[in-house]
């Protein structure tokens, strides 16, 4: 069984920034593509962003490309999201999820293993 525990979450006025960290258990991390997503109060949970196993390939959702940046240290089993710029609507727990597959992929259902999320409060 896989574990992945998210952190750094918190507080922040718009237009801040926060980094947020995602460790895994295990040791084949390198084969799992990663991805990041959030649910806000009464919406359904959101795509945000997913990289490749490398590293290499990434995909953003529209609304934060050039704002958010996911990178990933496999030799530390862990995947980092830097969110810049942040609006009150990016308010929402913060979820990790891995996948055993070679491609990243926007759609929740096709993760395996999920985190316990990490809240972040953007104030206006």
């Amino acid at each position: 069984q896989r574990q992945l525990v998210e952190s750094g979450g918190g507080l922040v006025q718009a237009g801040g920034s926060l980094r947020l960290s995602c460790a895994a258990s295990g040791r084949t991390f390198s084969s799992y593509a990663m991805g990041w997503f959030r649910q806000a109060p009464g919406k359904e949970r959101e795509f945000v962003v997913a990289i490749s196993r490398s590293g290499v390939n990434t995909y953003y959702a529209d609304s934060v490309k050039g704002r958010f940046t996911i990178s990933r240290d496999n030799a530390k089993n862990t995947v980092y999201l830097q969110m810049n710029s942040l609006k009150p609507e990016d308010t929402a727990v913060y979820y990790c999820a891995a996948r055993s597959s070679v491609s990243y992929s926007s759609v929740p259902n096709s993760f395996d293993y999920w985190g316990q999320g990490t809240q972040v409060t953007v104030s206006s």
